[in-house]
């Protein structure tokens, strides 16, 4: 066991909830590296798990976090193609390894699937041990960067490339421009030759998104989503839209789509049941698709973009980790555009 400092949970309760405290991490095991924490990323869900919900059987003291990056300190038997001191990300995604799914390269179908930081302990921490096929090299690259690339990639990589096939050519539509999936979002549709609109409630977001790739920027706190977007397209609609907001943006959402369009979702931060005319989704034949996180395969094939720069992470703030409970407050307020990151000393 190595003594870590780490910012925890022993309740669920608001960012007063986050406490320092010293905890006890293992060796690693078998196939296993316990990785130096230098950096860790927020999102959305380290908001979710601290609040507490049905979805959520914790371990108290519970240490959330998800996007960690790091170095490599100690190997377990049998650890492949690692080393002491290697720089790396780690992969947030937590399965298997032997089902159907996994096996196939589509491990976040594994039905034991978890996320680093929400049934499982994360990386608000000093140090963390995961599995050795958990983390990829990422060079020179700076740990902040590092830390705030891997979950909003990977969730990003399989809205677009998979589940939505964009394509040159493809009309999108990207909600909340500022969150850091929409970042990742605006960087990927562009990259693929598409047609980019962007929405945001904040006029200080218009520009940051127009420099990551959108073409056109919705205000929608002064202007009305739908009459815009059918404004901008001729009033056919977009091929592809990418929701993570739900509630009444869902059925906005909905209706900004052509005949036999689809909306990606991967969240619903401002409600989980919105209100859907079917009549809507049948008559113009739209495609409703789920979307959580993606393949270790998606965030391999997503790295060289990463480490030559094309795909470029939005830092909003860098906090120490100390700062925990403030960057929680941060994102909570909206304020953020792309990640605030608590860096590890």
């Amino acid at each position: 066991m190595v003594a870590t400092k780490a910012m925890v949970l022993e309740a669920h309760g608001g960012p007063e909830a986050l406490v320092a405290r010293t905890i006890d991490v293992p060796e690693p095991g078998p196939r296993e590296v316990r990785v130096r924490v230098r950096a860790v990323a927020l999102n959305h869900l380290d908001l979710w798990v601290r609040r507490g919900g049905p979805a959520f059987r914790l371990e108290f003291p519970h240490r959330l976090g998800s996007d960690i990056a790091g170095e490599i300190e100690a190997v377990g038997p049998g650890a492949r193609g690692v080393s002491i001191g290697e720089r790396v990300m780690v992969h947030p995604g937590v399965s298997c390894g032997t089902c159907g799914a996994c096996k196939s390269g589509r491990d976040n179908l594994c039905r034991s699937y978890r996320i680093l930081g929400e049934n499982t302990q994360g990386g608000y921490a000093e140090r963390i041990v995961v599995a050795d096929d958990a983390v990829l090299p990422i060079g020179d690259m700076p740990f902040e960067r590092a830390a705030a690339l891997p979950l909003c990639t990977l969730t990003a990589w399989q809205m677009a490339y998979v589940k939505a096939e964009v394509v040159p050519g493809t009309t999108v539509l990207v909600n909340a421009a500022g969150s850091g999936v929409s970042t990742m979002l605006l960087q990927l549709c562009k990259l693929a030759g598409a047609r980019v609109i962007a929405t945001t409630s904040a006029r200080d977001k218009v520009e940051p998104a127009r420099a990551l790739g959108a073409d056109h920027v919705i205000v929608t706190s002064e202007s009305e989503l739908v009459t815009e977007v059918r404004a901008l397209t001729g009033k056919t609609g977009v091929d592809v839209a990418f929701d993570h907001v739900g509630g009444a943006l869902f059925e906005k959402t909905l209706a900004c789509l052509r005949w036999g369009g689809r909306v990606v979702t991967c969240g619903a931060t401002a409600g989980f049941a919105p209100s859907i005319d079917l009549r809507t989704v049948f008559f113009k034949q739209l495609e409703i698709v789920g979307s959580t996180m993606g393949s270790k395969g998606d965030l391999a094939r997503a790295l060289p973009l990463m480490r030559d720069g094309r795909l470029v992470p939005v830092l909003h703030r860098v906090l120490p980790l100390a700062d925990a409970a403030e960057a929680h407050r941060i994102l909570e307020r909206r304020e953020a555009f792309g990640k605030v990151v608590l860096h590890v000393d």
